[in-house]
């Protein structure tokens, strides 16, 4: 069973969860550490496995193994609801394949918390984990740019390290322009939780004056009404295709609109044949 975890405040746990944690016959956990103290913390012993990215795959042959003798196994992530963006995707697709049942106790989820309290419109969302670093994470930002000039309107959220937040920050403005809607959640449910609400200007020129510490969540609202980025890709791209070949307009615009090359080339493909 997948059981979610206070991502802060250690009561923000359910009676089902520490009912399931004491009677199952071992608790997996990401890091020993962080799940010993919450156990402790409400009289539970039992068993620690560590499963974690590093030797989850190593480890499900014999999990299976329990699994298929009758043994009841709980598995937590150190904080919030397992799997999103922690451990356990590879131990659940291996249990359901080998014919074994699966249930999740509902519980604390930081992007959904954070969600909730950061303004920005709920649905849709979309949840894209932690961020990549430098030149990926540029062309990742740039890649959801093009979706939404393709049609996308969603608010994005992702975790991220306070270390890298103010990078993140920047190459944001870069790409979605200093006025957009974002939010950043710090702390959450816990003494000093904050909530920084604002352009991303605003909210980047924060978090250079307060550097970031603790768990961070970080949202982008989805573009404003007025957002011309859809209608001013294909305005540029109709009139490079009256002179340019397909590829050669896309090489064109792509500079111009400072989008991936292949994402304008589909657009141009697209365009060409209407």
């Amino acid at each position: 069973m997948l059981v979610a975890t206070p991502i802060g405040n250690l009561a923000d746990i359910s009676a089902r969860a520490l009912d399931s944690l004491r009677e199952a016959d071992a608790i997996l956990c990401e890091d020993t550490r962080v799940t010993t103290k919450l156990i402790r913390h409400y009289g539970i012993t039992n068993t620690l496995i560590p499963v974690h990215d590093h030797n989850e795959q190593d480890r499900i042959p014999s999990l299976i193994a329990r699994l298929h003798n009758g043994e009841r196994l709980a598995f937590v992530s150190d904080a919030g609801t397992p799997i999103v963006s922690d451990p356990g995707y590879r131990l659940v697709r291996a249990a359901l394949q080998a014919g074994l049942a699966v249930t999740s106790l509902p519980g604390a989820n930081a992007a959904i918390t954070a969600l909730t309290l950061s303004g920005l419109p709920p649905i849709p969302f979309m949840f894209l984990g932690f961020p990549a670093r430098g030149e990926a994470r540029k062309h990742h930002f740039a890649s959801l740019r093009a979706q939404e000039q393709a049609g996308l309107a969603a608010t994005l959220v992702w975790y991220e390290s306070p270390h890298r937040l103010c990078d993140t920050l920047d190459t944001l403005k870069d790409v979605f322009g200093e006025k957009r809607e974002a939010a950043v959640g710090r702390e959450l449910s816990k003494r000093f939780e904050e909530m920084v609400r604002g352009s991303l200007a605003e909210v980047a020129a924060h978090f250079r004056q307060n550097a970031p510490r603790g768990e961070i969540t970080l949202l982008l609202g989805p573009p404003p009404a007025d957002d011309t980025g859809a209608q001013d890709l294909d305005q540029a791209l109709t009139e490079a295709l009256r002179t340019h070949s397909v590829k050669d307009a896309a090489t064109l615009v792509a500079g111009m609109v400072n989008l991936p090359k292949r994402t304008v080339y589909s657009r141009a493909l697209e365009l060409s044949r209407k």
